[in-house]
């Protein structure tokens, strides 16, 4: 089991509750019971083999702007992962190194200290593994991190950079990564009107909110997969897509329900984060519903989960009103000054 020290102060509160599967037997319990599984975190967890420091987090945010770590040096982790759209991009799928559109949707960095594992089909098992993808790959990034290493090396603030936040090791692709990865996981979703209603004040969110929280966790059945203080079980689940991707069958190709199954996305922020699903498919929330609605392909490897439900407009409409009251106050993030 991975152990965490931890950050304290940058949230509200956070319940051991929050990392509880599905809501099974709270449902039975009334919405006062439900709502404490959704308490916000007081704490961010970080593994104790890269522990926090200001520092290192200070240095991984100007590595996550700098277009240095890509090939062409015209990209950086924020062109796949823009904090002015959630932390993702507002097209179907980003826009790589080749100039072609990627495969698929880029997933938000918001709340991945409370991630795992990565990617849509969850080949990666932390977030440090993680930022060696895209900076590798040749769809994206294009830059392999030999190469980066290289190129921070000649950067004399860089080089005088890691050897304070890393004094035994230096510019390595692993403290690359480390420090990357540290910044990422201080990017938490902002205190939402939906946190203000746990937290106690009845006027935060509206009637309508309360009456698609009430559905969200009963009728409309969407807490079997979207659990937890982060809204997702960090499982995989073939929810019925058009999609020929595998997604998460290409690791587990003797799993039937592996197959089409992809990582279940946090909600937060989610109406700063159209299009959806990971291949950016649904336009709007009314889609996502519509789709949800009607069941999805039936075919071997669909989730159990997922059943076909029937709600009429008004919960339809309740259920969107109380997703867009998960969307915090924007969020500003100012540029770091780059090394030279």
């Amino acid at each position: 089991m991975i152990q965490f020290r931890s950050l304290r102060g940058l949230s509200m509160v956070w319940l051991a509750l929050s990392l509880a599967g599905p809501h099974s037997a709270a449902l039975a319990e009334s919405d006062d019971v439900v709502k404490q599984t959704y308490k916000r975190p007081a704490e961010i967890p970080f593994p104790l083999d890269n522990p926090y420091t200001p520092e290192k987090t200070a240095l991984g945010k100007a590595l996550y702007f700098d277009p240095r770590l890509s090939g062409a040096q015209n990209m950086n982790c924020a062109t796949c992962h823009n904090p002015s759209f959630g932390w993702e991009v507002p097209v179907k799928t980003p826009v790589g190194a080749q100039n072609k559109a990627l495969a698929r949707q880029a997933p938000t960095i918001l709340n991945v200290a409370w991630v795992h594992p990565f990617f849509w089909d969850g080949r990666a098992p932390s977030a440090e593994e993680q930022a060696k993808g895209p900076i590798q790959s040749e769809m994206e990034m294009n830059l392999q991190l030999t190469d980066a290493v290289r190129r921070l090396k000649q950067i004399p603030d860089y080089d005088a950079w890691f050897n304070k936040v890393f004094p035994d090791r230096g510019i390595t692709a692993d403290t690359i990564v480390a420090a990357i990865a540290t910044f990422e996981r201080t990017v938490v979703a902002s205190y939402s009107p939906f946190d203000a209603w746990i937290d106690g004040n009845e006027t935060a969110i509206s009637q309508s909110a309360k009456r698609g929280f009430s559905l969200f966790n009963g009728k409309a059945a969407c807490a079997r997969c979207h659990t937890g203080w982060n809204f997702t079980d960090n499982r995989f689940h073939d929810i019925g897509t058009t999609s020929t991707d595998i997604g998460r069958g290409a690791l587990e190709p003797d799993n039937v329900f592996a197959q089409y199954a992809f990582k279940t996305p946090t909600l937060r922020d989610t109406a700063q984060r159209a299009p959806y699903m990971h291949d950016g498919s649904f336009a709007t929330l009314n889609d996502v519903l519509a789709h949800y609605l009607k069941g999805g392909i039936d075919r071997p490897s669909r989730s159990k989960l997922l059943k076909r439900i029937n709600l009429n407009n008004q919960e339809v409409a309740d259920v969107i009103e109380f997703l867009k009251s998960l969307t915090g106050s924007k969020q500003v993030v100012v540029l770091p000054v780059l090394p030279n």
